[in-house]
């Protein structure tokens, strides 16, 4: 299968499947957000728009990139975001590049967000779908992050079916520059656990869809089958 990767400078027109990349941190973060009870994530083009969102729907929680700040009720970071409750709510999230990559293809008739921790369920939801050649969106310094581009292609080389060595792909990811500014403690808005979080292959069974609902670029989860059993 024919899979494109590019950065988000390098997209031009419509994909007709968009997979968005961001490991380090956002769609790391939202797995976790959805596993901690997250009905659904509003993806913000600004901060002053999460807030805005957030102050005009009574219930609404929003999360942001880098340190706390006022308005803002989580960053992102899934070793701070694990231990939380967010039974029922909706989520308005904003990072630095992968919301910013999820609503460069809006348009798309099949926009997912992925990172390691939804993988192999991504890769399954793409079979199912039988969707065609994907653009993955490679949203992390700009095209070029290791750590992302590793997830595309694992998924990428999941979705022609058998199996595939997540090993080396971790391994890129682990020795990437995000990797090391994360460990270093050089990104605000950290847990010491968060590298080891973003690098647990499969954590969660479910891909992540993020569709126009009215005005909004909304993502939720997914439900994929289990095809290990079986002729698929």
């Amino acid at each position: 299968m024919d899979h494109h990767f590019v950065g988000i400078p390098e997209l031009t027109g419509v994909p007709r499947v968009a997979v968005v990349i961001d490991v380090m941190r956002a769609f790391t973060v939202a797995a976790w957000a959805f596993s901690r009870g997250v009905e659904r994530i509003v993806l913000a083009s600004s901060e002053g728009e999460a807030l805005a969102l957030k102050e005009s729907h009574p219930g609404w929680l929003a999360l942001k990139d880098g340190a706390p700040a006022a308005g803002f009720d989580a960053v992102n970071s899934p070793g701070l975001l694990r231990s939380r409750d967010f039974a029922g709510r909706t989520l308005v999230q904003k990072t630095t590049a992968g919301t910013v990559g999820a609503l460069a293809v809006a348009n798309a008739p099949l926009v997912l967000c992925a990172s390691f921790v939804v993988a192999g369920p991504t890769a399954r939801f793409l079979r199912t779908e039988d969707s065609g050649p994907v653009t993955f969106v490679v949203t992390g310094e700009g095209g070029r992050a290791d750590e992302d581009l590793a997830c595309a292609e694992y998924i990428g080389r999941c979705t022609a079916g058998g199996e595939v060595e997540a090993g080396p792909y971790l391994q890129r990811a682990r020795t990437s520059r995000a990797a090391a500014d994360l460990a270093g403690g050089r990104r605000s808005g950290y847990h010491p656990d968060d590298v080891d979080l973003c690098l647990e292959i499969d954590r969660f069974p479910f891909a992540m869809v993020a569709r126009r609902e009215e005005s909004l670029m909304v993502l939720r989860p997914a439900a994929v089958p289990d095809v290990s059993s079986g002729s698929g």
